[in-house]
């Protein structure tokens, strides 16, 4: 199967995106997470691209997307759900299961609520929707909620750097060793264009929103009852196993697979998380 990488222009913005075309198959829409882009999902789509048709959209400010500067763009997790599902109405995708991983979570979850019709089944890694799931990670980022001075804000700029995005990748796995440094490499080379600093700042301060959101996520679990797949990297210094957990307090038809690794699953476990999604998604979706 071939991998195409398009582009088109949805609410103004460019979208760049990685598919897998096979249209008679069904449909995943992979939603990618901080400070990752599609790329996190190359080895992903050749393993699914035979049975399914994938798509992978880069959110606005990140990977091949465009970078609109912040006065002509507004860098919410409300906007960038928008312009996903402007892009997805835009490719004429009609049903569809998501993928959703970290930052992917908020705007998957957001399409879910909208359109709970168009969703046929969930994958979550590390794709957080309960308060439980939230590790100490995130005190720095709490406390700029709670108190948004420079100062506090300027704590943060050491989650943009290189040293901590490589961090993310190799914390929590079994083999640091097998983590490809070109992961983190590309991520950094997005972080360090001129302004994409203060995007994701915009974001950090804005993800208090996602977790005022939780509750309707989770009513929306509980009354739609999506068949989801939880395939976590337990050992994730952001999000804990036991938000993997929670999610069998609302939905019946759940498997929860708790992975010996850390916040990026596919980096060390893809080889497992292809079998589990496979397996999970040819009982429950028919096209």
């Amino acid at each position: 199967m071939i991998i195409q990488y398009k582009t088109v222009k949805v609410s103004g913005v460019n979208i760049f995106y990685r598919q897998a075309e096979n249209m008679k198959k069904p449909t995943i829409l992979l939603l990618h997470g901080f400070p990752s882009s599609s790329h996190m999902f190359r080895n992903l789509i050749r393993e699914l691209a035979d049975e399914y048709n994938i798509i992978a959209p880069d959110y606005p400010g990140f990977g091949n997307s465009d970078q609109l500067p912040m006065n002509e763009f507004e860098y919410t997790f409300d906007n960038l759900a928008n312009v996903i599902n402007n892009f997805v109405e835009e490719i004429k995708l009609d049903k569809y299961s998501i993928y959703v991983h970290d930052y992917g979570a908020p705007v998957g979850f957001r399409l879910a609520v909208q359109y709970p019709e168009r969703i046929q089944a969930i994958i979550t890694q590390n794709g957080n929707a309960y308060e439980e799931g939230l590790q100490p990670a995130w005190d720095p980022i709490r406390a700029y909620w709670q108190h948004p001075t420079e100062e506090n804000k300027e704590k943060l700029r050491s989650l943009l750097t290189l040293d901590f995005t490589k961090y993310q990748y190799v914390n929590g796995t079994r083999n640091p060793t097998v983590i490809s440094p070109d992961s983190w490499n590309i991520d950094q080379f997005v972080l360090d264009r001129p302004g994409n600093k203060e995007i994701q700042l915009a974001l950090f301060y804005d993800y208090q929103n996602n977790l005022k959101q939780y509750a309707i996520w989770q009513q929306y679990f509980k009354t739609y009852q999506p068949p989801t797949l939880v395939a976590w990297g337990k050992n994730d210094i952001f999000f804990g196993p036991q938000g993997a957990l929670a999610f069998q307090k609302d939905i019946k038809d759940v498997g929860v697979h708790l992975l010996n690794t850390g916040h990026f699953p596919l980096e060390e476990d893809l080889d497992i998380s292809v079998s589990l999604m496979k397996q999970f998604l040819a009982e429950r979706v028919i096209y």
